[in-house]
């Protein structure tokens, strides 16, 4: 589309992986951009982590046209972007819980319930598991990360299975999606499940990493003002749509009559039985030179079908993860004479499959499904490579009762029907009755996945409030319309106030009132003991001691900021002190929240809602964010001194202090039963160098230092010219 854009005077650009800031800042400038949804949102959260406006990359987020916008804003709307940085944790114990785990027998020490997604551990394992350990209480709270390693063992040996979940390759565990059947390449799983695949492995096992920062697709697609999509499958998610992102479906009509033939399915009893019977029906569909389209859940099963082909001498061409690189290549010749192609799940979407000569006249592109997924329109889009723009096709789903969705969501009752009909293991039930009852088993599945959605978006709606209200102040304070003076000035008298309720209520005798302690408490903010005692509030109501506090206060303000000019205290404030101190305690509110969040189901057993109770609790955890980040800049402004570099010396250092470094990008958090990825990007560089402090053992805390603040292109020179430092000392640069 790129050369009919241009020809119509709109420029066009494409941001890919390997694409460095400028070259992504260039891409979004222009009129079009093809973005993938992940690089979209990770350059979001990286804009709301930068240190200078030279580094933003994005525009305003205006309209968003989302192709296969099914697959991004529902199915992979259950995982969220995040962000995450190193953390300092040792690897050891994962090695430890993979022998552990080997060593407890299913149904005895653990159950597996994989339509929740989760091994809990019975009394008898924890018992078998505290004697290897030799502690007395798992469930101790010096032992919790025990508990945390044990779960995540659990999982990673009985709900994640090799060549199905994820491959092993070049020594790394590489995921693969579930809904594409491609390789998910620097993707994790979160909560230490990927750890525990790789001790599974007996590869090299990565530590755990912190969050830095976090959005769902969901709230980070309604960020954009317009926003619409399109897809061949989205009418089985209208509801979805509307209820989440307040989207109409509308079905455009087909250009040229659909005229593909769609079977019922045929349901045997194992799965045995099955693939048997889908090779028998490749082979006749082959013979009368028809091209054959097989879907599969799993490389594991294509594999193993292609095995079987060629062992009845019928070649064929396979399409999973492990092929990925010959995606198209593989997938356009699916449509020749007598070619049979084996595809995981949807491989090869999005590549038109072509007809050879004479197809047509043998019915066109059969398709065959070897497994219902557990979403319909994930059955609908391999039955969609058939039958395109008026073509014949025909399609067939075979199923058992041993598949996933079968014996998860519809086994008992289909067994309850092929036991009363007397069907055997190779007389199989075909008919639309049958075709209906596996989409009714779909439809539970689908609305059991977007309860998980909706659960999701819940939680994440209270923290997208809080983080729009960070990162409108950190954006504000890197553009330099943030009032960092009147911030200050709020914040000391905010603290004066504090102090005062503290230390002199309104309801308490002044004679009670403990004044020392209110000139302690002020003099740890600000130097208020060098021009008040407490004779000075000798005989003074309340009133005229929060007036005397105040004004010392600004007082101090003022003094400090002529100290160090106005100038360089805007600098000092927003880029030395704001910036860092909002970036670091907001990792540590992330910290928290996550923590809030996976305990807070337990308030459901003392009858109250978790999410009311989160709602509560989080606005709280919030209220003392702020009063954080505000304590913490205001004693900073009173603590540091500038030390101005000699005329020609070049300010060292490409970040401010504090700062985190920048991030290698990881880690979603999930609800039960919804895998759990991370996004994983280059080890960070060293730690910057941070303030310096000038503090003997046992001595009082004195301003800290830094030799040479770091200073913009833009800022005044700190030199003291008065002209802009591009222009000054750093134009030798």
């Amino acid at each position: 589309m790129g050369p009919v854009y241009e020809f119509l005077g709109l420029t066009v650009g494409i941001i890919q992986h390997d694409l460095d800031s400028a070259q992504r800042r260039a891409a979004y400038r222009c009129d079009v951009t093809y973005v993938t949804n992940n690089e979209d949102g990770f350059d979001y959260l990286r804009d709301n982590m930068a240190w200078q406006v030279e580094d933003l990359v994005q525009r305003e987020l205006y309209f968003a046209l989302v192709d296969e916008v099914d697959s991004i804003l529902i199915d992979e709307a259950r995982t969220p972007l995040i962000i995450s940085g190193p953390s300092t944790e040792s690897t050891e114990l994962y090695g430890k819980f993979a022998q552990i785990v080997q060593r407890l027998k299913k149904d005895e020490d653990f159950t597996v319930d994989e339509k929740a997604h989760a091994a809990p551990i019975t009394e008898a394992g924890v018992a078998k598991v505290e004697k290897m350990l030799g502690i007395t209480n798992l469930y101790d709270q010096r032992n919790i990360e025990l508990a945390h390693q044990l779960n995540a063992a659990l999982k990673a040996w009985n709900l994640f299975h090799l060549d199905q979940q994820y491959i092993v390759k070049d020594g790394e565990i590489i995921i693969v999606d579930e809904f594409t059947g491609r390789l998910m390449y620097g993707r994790r799983y979160s909560d230490g499940i990927h750890q525990a695949i790789e001790a599974k492995e007996g590869i090299k096992v990565r530590g755990e990493d912190q969050t830095l920062a976090t959005i769902t697709f969901q709230n980070f697609f309604r960020l954009y003002e317009r926003l619409a999509g399109m897809t061949g499958t989205a009418k089985t998610e209208e509801r979805e749509f509307r209820d989440i992102y307040g989207l109409d479906v509308v079905v455009v009509p087909t250009n040229m009559p659909m005229i593909r033939k769609d079977n019922s399915d045929i349901v045997y009893k194992s799965e045995k039985a099955k693939f048997q019977a889908v090779l028998n029906e490749i082979i006749t569909e082959h013979q009368k030179g028809r091209p054959v389209l097989v879907g599969t859940r799993s490389i594991e099963k294509s594999e193993m079908l292609a095995s079987m082909l060629r062992r009845r001498n019928i070649e064929c061409n396979v399409l999973n993860a492990k092929y990925h690189e010959q995606e198209a290549e593989i997938i356009k010749d699916a449509g020749q004479a007598g070619q049979v192609t084996i595809a995981t799940n949807m491989a090869g979407r999005g590549t038109d499959i072509k007809l050879g000569d004479g197809v047509a006249t043998q019915g066109g592109l059969h398709i065959i499904g070897t497994e219902r997924h557990e979403s319909r329109r994930i059955d609908n889009q391999l039955r969609g490579r058939s039958g395109r723009q008026g073509d014949p096709g025909s399609s067939r789903f075979y199923v058992s009762l041993e598949d996933e969705v079968m014996r998860l969501f519809g086994g008992e009752r289909m067994q309850n029907i092929m036991e009363r009909v007397g069907f055997t293991d190779e007389q199989p039930i075909e008919s639309g009755l049958v075709t209906k009852s596996i989409e009714r088993a779909q439809s539970k599945v689908e609305n059991h996945n977007y309860e998980i959605r909706k659960h999701v978006l819940e939680y994440d709606d209270v923290m997208n409030k809080q983080r729009e209200v960070i990162y409108a102040d950190r954006r504000a304070i890197l553009e330099g319309t943030f009032d960092s003076r009147a911030f200050m000035l709020q914040t000391l008298e905010a603290k004066v106030d504090e102090a005062l309720e503290q230390n002199a209520p309104e309801n308490v005798n002044p004679s009670e009132w403990d004044v020392g302690e209110i000139l302690d408490e002020l003099e740890m903010i600000f130097p208020v003991k060098a021009k008040l005692s407490a004779k000075d509030f000798e005989k003074k109501d309340r009133e005229e001691i929060r007036a005397l506090l105040k004004r010392a206060a600004s007082e101090a303000y003022e003094a400090k900021e002529q100290e160090i000019t106005p100038e360089i205290m805007r600098v000092v404030e927003q880029r030395y002190l704001l910036l860092p101190i909002i970036d670091r305690q907001w990792v540590d509110h992330l910290y928290v929240m996550d923590h809030l969040k996976n305990g807070i189901g337990l308030r459901g057993y003392g009858q109250k809602d978790p999410r009311v109770e989160y709602e509560k609790e989080a606005f709280e955890i919030f209220e003392s964010l702020k009063n954080n980040i505000a304590d913490e800049a205001i004693k900073g402004v009173f603590r540091v001194v500038v030390e101005q570099a000699p005329p020609g010396v070049m300010p060292p250092g490409t970040m401010p202090p504090y700062a985190m470094p920048p991030p290698s990008m990881q880690s979603p958090n999930l609800p039960t039963g919804a895998p759990e990825l991370m996004p994983v990007g280059p080890p960070p560089p060293p730690r910057p160098e941070r303030l310096r402090t000038n503090r003997d053992e046992g001595e009082p805390a004195r301003p800290m230092h830094r030799d040479h603040p770091k200073v913009g292109r833009n800022e005044l020179c700190p030199c003291g010219s008065g002209k802009k430092f591009k222009k000054c000392h750093g134009a030798a640069a």
